[in-house]
C-alpha cells in the first residue's frame, strides 16, 4: 500500500459508538429465550465489527488495498468512494442516505417497541398503528437501519456478509413467535396474519409506515 487509509483511529468514539448502539439494541429488542439472545448477538457482532472499523481500523479498505492493489485509484475509508473512485463528494452523499435510513429505521424500531409494549400492558392484540401496516414493525426498523448503517453508509465485508444473515435469524424468529401468538389468539391473530405482511407494507402503504413512525409521529403511540 502506497497510501495512508483516511479517517482511522479514534478508538475512543468507537467505545461509544458501539455502547450506544447496543444500549438501544438490548432497551427495545429485550431479548429473553436463547433464540432472542442469538439474534440479537448477531446484531451486536455487527455492530462492533462497523464501529470498530469506521473509527477505529478500515480492515475491508486494507484487505482489498492489499490484496486487490485498490491503492492504484486512491483510498478512502468508506468503500464505496474507494471502489467506484467518487472520493469525497461519494462518501458524503453515501453518508446522507445511509444516516436517512437509519434515523427512519430507528424510528419505526422505537415506535414499534412502543406500540407492543402498550399492547402487552393491556393484554391485548397489537393490530393498530405501525402493526396494522405489518406484523413485525421492530424488525422492520432494525432491517432499514442496520441496511443503512452497515450497507449503505459504510459497508465492510463483514457487514455485507452478515446482513442477510441477521435478516434470517429473524424472520425464523418472527415465525416462532407467531406460531405463539397463534396459540394464545387462535383465529383471531390467524385472520390478522393473513392481512398484514410480516416486514415490510405493500407499496403504497410505505408513506404510512413513515407518518406512523417514531421519527414523523414525535414518539406519541396509537
Amino acid at each position: 500500500m502506497t497510501e495512508a487509509i483516511a479517517h482511522s483511529g479514534t478508538w475512543g468514539l468507537a467505545a461509544i459508538m458501539i455502547v450506544l448502539a447496543s444500549w438501544i439494541l438490548y432497551r427495545h429488542l429485550a431479548p429473553q429465550s436463547w433464540r432472542e439472545w442469538a439474534g440479537a448477538g448477531l446484531v451486536q457482532a455487527f455492530l462492533i465489527a462497523l464501529y470498530a472499523e469506521m473509527y477505529g481500523f478500515p480492515l475491508t479498505i486494507y484487505l482489498l488495498a492489499r490484496y486487490f492493489k485498490l491503492d492504484r485509484t486512491g483510498l478512502d475509508a468508506n468503500l464505496w468512494s474507494t471502489l467506484l473512485g467518487v472520493g469525497e463528494f461519494g462518501m458524503l452523499i453515501s453518508m446522507l442516505l445511509g444516516y436517512a435510513l437509519l434515523f427512519t429505521g430507528l424510528g419505526i424500531f422505537v415506535q414499534g417497541w412502543r406500540e407492543l409494549y402498550r399492547a402487552r400492558r393491556e393484554g391485548r392484540l397489537a393490530t393498530d398503528g405501525l402493526y396494522g401496516l405489518v406484523r413485525h414493525p421492530q424488525y422492520t426498523g432494525l432491517f432499514i437501519g442496520l441496511f443503512g448503517e452497515g450497507v449503505v453508509h459504510w459497508p465492510t465485508l463483514f457487514s455485507v456478509a452478515i446482513f442477510p444473515v441477521i435478516v434470517l435469524a429473524y424472520a425464523l424468529l418472527a415465525r416462532r413467535e407467531e406460531r405463539q401468538m397463534v396459540e394464545r389468539f387462535g383465529e383471531r391473530y390467524r385472520a390478522y396474519r393473513e392481512r398484514v405482511p410480516m416486514f415490510f407494507p405493500r407499496l403504497h402503504q410505505w408513506s404510512q409506515l413513515l407518518d406512523h413512525s417514531d421519527a414523523r409521529s414525535g414518539g406519541g403511540v396509537d
